[in-house]
């Protein structure tokens, strides 16, 4: 056995070992105190020179130790390199200055701690920027605001390439953008507003054949200098005329990408659209022959941001769809450059106001979350011990795994973690012991029949192995869905979501089976006793199938009638945006007083935090309420709170962080997903199993969007993830109720549809009430013991449990009934639903 089983105990320590070092360290580390425990040479030195950058800070000539150094080395010229030899930098990176920086930027990094925290439990840092007035006021007001809007986006995609960081990016009134990271200082980072607000204007332009000595510029062209490496290390520069305006922009350019050359340096692949290659071929074109009329070789200058980067010669026609932009380029600037021209701004932006924020969540409400994530977790680890013992143990050590290789997956994509993030990791831990559920209820049966314990524990394994592929293998399937489609938080969520469910499939297939394993050959453990939440049912269902049905689609009319009838007043400020006002105080308010107080105003929804502007001057309290709404929160505080001396020093109109395309992004994704329902349902089961599936996710989604809004819930950017991890559920569900019915059609050849239908039902629904107990026991404990957001999402889940759980038994399964008409012999005509590969493993299983 422990042969055999080597390479799984190899496997899942080497994962765990990851995680855990990937998820180090939790906290993060002032950065001089970080330094001071990583230098490891010339450190006398090094002590000084961190006392001369700690100095300055004191004496306010800089703001950070992070800056501090930079300028000293800067003037001094002191590669700070020397004392970090553990760091290996790029050979070719000559250059001082960029050493420190890249330097500084790595330490920086290491110095956090690997899971970051958001908005609203840490704060972070909040910048506006704004349209250039004099661009603004030559540029037609549906214009602006159209680019104001792709602004947005291309700013989201820069800084949020993977959907996980959990920025806010809005618009504020008519020329503004307002954009708040997570876990970031500018004290320490000041680069960061410049590297969101490039425009990355790309520019190919010619270069006059002469060289630029000192004197006359040629009409049309101005004086660039391209820096080169020679071939010692040395960088040198050259000056070139070149002609002002581009011969071809970046808008031919259709993607960007850093590759590394023959010689270890890094440059930039340009790939052309089907326009950009004729026009790229028509320019070479004409610089090829103006060479051939003067004998001298042409060159085609690389503009980016006004500064030269190469100026290649042109010695003929190039037709091709790529080119490459070359420099002396890190691998950290190649990616950054290409990410950028991928992202390019058109609108040229300025930095108005920039501020440190505070958490928008009070520290109670932030205390609350995590007990209630506490309690729900725990609560599912006693209800698996309760009713499984020893097997419930082991399924609450492999759900600890699970967790842990969640958090490292996270950490690895760099996902900033907020409370209902916290909430979706609880709620996740509820569905995540369903597969142990149904591998141990198969082997309740194969006990039931006489079976020893370890002879049961493989053949549950194997009944219950196509189940839990197909279940997770059609929720990956959604995520891939939402990370193709989706944008912002709905690409967040599919990433994050395809980590749980990858976790889940190896800590309970892999390390889960391998301790089952262990312990029921070892003989450590005789009998593996298992309590019983329900007794053997024997119910019609199909009989009920048709009421039941019929009363859950009134009440979807219902509902979703009601969410027609509302409009837009279903939606938060995330979607809709409102206003913001800035507020001046003598008596600094905790924010879950102004949330109570706004609250007992009559305005439920608002967001407030504490600002402090970079650079000096008063602190103020922005808060952001619905449209209109500012007036009424502003007199309750001072109504309530007379000596704060609550003074307006600002109010803007804000725009949805929701932007349009994201909502359009979101109903696509979730359209696909049901036709990608349909056909892996329909290709691995039968097309009438497809169609049932397809029924019952689309009857979950619609009937918790209803009855969210029937209950006074307003949607925000939290919720759209919630619905679409119903839709996971939902289907995962369906899928075990399926593959029971598909079994049973194949081991009972002579009962009716009816009869299997009934049966296969009746099997799993304990199995069904049980995994709905665990994953309703963690939304329970964060509705009651949560607060705002967490209450919302919490709500959301128990009313998508309750409907998932309904429809896989009265929806899913009776539409495929109906859709067969009642009739076995349908089911057959139209589909082998006994794939050979499937049943000969659990035939040699319950041999």
């Amino acid at each position: 056995m422990f042969r055999r089983n080597l390479w799984k105990l190899m496997l899942s320590a080497a994962i765990a070992l990851w995680a855990v070092l990937t998820v180090m360290p939790i906290k993060d580390r002032p950065l001089p105190d970080y330094m001071r425990s990583q230098a490891s040479a010339k450190l006398p030195e090094f002590a000084k020179l961190m006392q001369r950058a700690s100095d300055r800070v004191a004496s306010g000539q800089d703001p950070s130790v992070y800056v501090a150094l930079k300028q000293i080395g800067q003037e001094e010229k002191i590669d700070l390199s020397q004392f970090f030899p553990q760091i290996r930098l790029e050979s070719s990176l000559k250059n001082i200055q960029r050493r420190n920086d890249i330097l500084l930027e790595e330490l920086l990094k290491r110095s956090k701690g690997q899971i970051q925290l958001g908005l609203d439990l840490k704060g972070g840092v909040a910048f506006t920027l704004e349209v250039d007035e004099q661009v603004a006021a030559r540029t037609a007001a549906e214009v602006r605001k159209e680019k104001l809007n792709k602004a947005i986006e291309i700013i989201g995609n820069r800084v949020n390439a993977y959907g996980v960081a959990e920025p806010i990016i809005r618009p504020v009134g008519d020329t503004r953008i307002e954009v708040q990271l997570p876990g970031v200082s500018t004290k320490d980072n000041p680069e960061v507003v410049n590297a969101l607000k490039k425009p990355a204007r790309l520019d190919f332009r010619l270069v006059h054949p002469t060289l630029a000595p000192p004197g006359e510029v040629p009409p049309g062209y101005e004086v660039m200098q391209l820096d080169y490496e020679a071939q010692n290390g040395q960088t040198l520069a050259e000056d070139l005329f070149i002609k002002r305006i581009p011969d071809m922009t970046g808008e031919g350019v259709a993607d960007s990408y850093p590759v590394m050359d023959q010689y270890g340096k890094f440059k930039i692949i340009l790939r052309f659209t089907k326009e950009g290659t004729k026009h790229f071929a028509d320019l070479t074109r004409s610089i090829a022959e103006e060479n051939q009329r003067t004998g001298r070789p042409g060159r085609l200058a690389i503009v980016l941001d006004g500064k030269l980067y190469s100026a290649p010669s042109v010695r003929e026609e190039i037709n091709s769809d790529s080119a490459e932009i070359t420099g002396s380029f890190t691998q950290r600037e190649a990616f950054d450059l290409a990410n950028v021209l991928n992202n390019p701004l058109d609108l040229p932006l300025q930095v108005k106001e920039q501020y440190e924020v505070g958490p928008s969540l009070a520290q109670d409400a932030v205390d609350s979350g995590v007990k209630a994530a506490v309690i729900g977790t725990a609560l599912v680890a006693a209800f698996m011990i309760t009713f499984y013992t020893a097997g419930g143990l082991i399924a609450v050590a492999v759900l600890a795994l699970n967790i842990l290789i969640i958090m490292g997956g996270m950490a690895s994509f760099g996902v900033t973690l907020t409370l209902p993030g916290l909430a979706g990791i609880v709620l996740t831990i509820g569905m995540a012991v369903d597969a142990n559920i149904l591998i141990f209820e198969r082997m309740r049966e194969e006990l039931a029949v006489g079976k020893t314990l370890a002879t049961a524990n493989q053949s549950g394994y194997l009944k219950a192995l196509w189940t839990i592929l197909d279940a997770h293998a059609v929720q990956l399937i959604i995520c891939a869905i939402m990370i193709w489609l989706g944008t912002g938080p709905i690409k967040g969520f599919g990433v994050t979501l395809a980590i749980g469910v990858l976790s889940t499939l190896f800590s309970v297939l892999i390390t889960g089976h391998l301790v089952m394993e262990f312990i029921s050959e070892s003989g450590w453990v005789k009998k593996f006793t298992m309590r019983r939440m329900l007794k053997d049912l024997r119910v019609d269902f199909v009989r009920y199938g048709k009421p039941a049905a019929i009363g859950s689609i009134l009440l979807v009319v219902v509902s979703i009638g009601y969410v027609f009838y509302q409009g837009n007043r279903i939606y938060g400020i995330d979607f809709v945006g409102g206003d913001l006002v800035s507020l001046q105080f003598n008596q600094k308010i905790d924010t879950a007083k102004v949330r109570e107080t706004a609250k007992s105003a009559g305005v439920d929804e608002i967001n407030p935090t504490y600002a402090n502007p970079i650079g000096g001057g008063r602190e103020v309290l922005n808060i952001e309420t619905p449209e209109g709404k500012s007036g009424v929160v502003l007199a309750a505080l001072q109504k309530n709170f007379p000596a704060a001396g609550w003074e307006r020093v600002g109010e803007n109109r804000i725009g949805a962080s929701i932007g349009k395309e994201i909502q359009w992004n979101a109903l696509l994704a979730i359209g696909i997903s049901m036709l990608t329902i349909l056909v892996y349902i329909a290709f691995r089961f039968e097309f009438g199993f497809g169609i049932g599936a397809m029924a019952s996710t689309m009857h979950d989604i619609l009937m918790n969007i209803g009855i969210f809004v029937l209950f006074g819930h307003k949607f925000s950017a939290p919720m759209v993830a919630a619905i679409l991890c119903i839709a996971g559920y939902s289907i995962n569900e369906t899928v075990v109720v399926f593959d029971r019915i598909r079994e049973e059609l194949k081991l009972n050849p002579s009962g009716t549809l009816r009869e299997i239908i009934n049966t296969a039902i009746c099997k799993v629904f304990a199995r069904t009430m049980m995994t709905a107990t665990t994953t309703f026991l963690a939304a329970v404990s964060l509705f009651l013991f949560g607060s705002g957001v967490l209450r919302d999402i919490s709500f959301c889940f128990m009313v998508g449990i309750i409907c998932s759980t309904f429809s896989a038994i009265f929806i899913a399964a009776q539409v495929f009934y109906w859709w067969h008409k009642g009739d076995r012999k349908h089911v057959e005509k139209h589909q082998d639903i006994a794939p050979k590969y499937e049943w000969a493993g659990s035939s040699r299983a319950s041999q």
